[in-house]
């Protein structure tokens, strides 16, 4: 649904980055949210409850209960909140929330290549991080490089342009130039028959045209 960005103010009020079209239908008083913050964090594992959604110069900016000051408001920055579907909820085809798109496996003509492990959104497209064995690759969210997603097979194929999951080769080292006095007198161009090497003086040549 969004993501808690920082501290606003000193009564716990935090600002927010919207991942939702539909935030006054999902940011309701009394909206509950799950959230992804890490394992050390005091908030992991537990919920959190919104008493309003407010806007300062269009900026969203939230106040949740138990969250009475900043220091408390600060502890939740990079917090992402997540919130599951009313089960009456119709389906949108072709959308998904993202804790749907986390953990699906990645298949690539039939085979694995990773799994997805964060949605990152940003307003000219969706990016996909997905977790490979030699790393992890991000993939744009569009229809021409995922053309489909299975969540109740837990999985997404993925058509990606050449180079995308492969490991980036290691560019060859430039050919050194022979040095200029190794090379042979009979190399040079004779006298007279034009042409000349890169570099080459021009007021010599005239003076050897005189």
């Amino acid at each position: 649904m969004g993501r808690l960005t920082k501290a606003h103010g000193l009564k716990g009020a935090v600002k927010l980055e919207l991942f939702t079209d539909d935030p006054a239908k999902r940011f309701v008083p009394g909206a509950e949210f799950s959230l992804q913050v890490p394992e050390s964090s005091p908030w992991h594992g537990r919920t959190l409850t919104l008493t309003e959604l407010r806007w300062y110069n269009s900026h969203p900016v939230g106040f949740f209960e138990g969250v009475a000051d900043r220091t408390a408001a600060e502890s939740l920055a990079k917090a992402i909140l997540w919130m599951t579907p009313p089960a009456d909820e119709p389906a949108e085809p072709d959308a998904w929330y993202d804790h749907q798109l986390v953990g699906l496996k990645v298949l690539r003509d039939g085979v694995e290549v990773g799994t997805v492990s964060l949605v990152d959104h940003f307003p000219a497209q969706d990016l996909l991080h997905v977790d490979t064995p030699s790393g992890t690759v991000l993939v744009p969210f569009v229809q021409a490089i995922v053309p489909s997603v299975d969540v109740e097979a837990g999985t997404l194929v993925v058509t990606p342009p050449l180079g995308l999951f492969e490991d980036v080769a290691e560019a060859p080292e430039p050919a050194s130039d022979a040095p200029a006095s190794n090379a042979s007198a009979s190399d040079a161009p004779a006298a007279g028959q034009g042409g000349s090497e890169p570099g080459a003086d021009p007021a010599s040549e005239a003076d050897d045209a005189r």
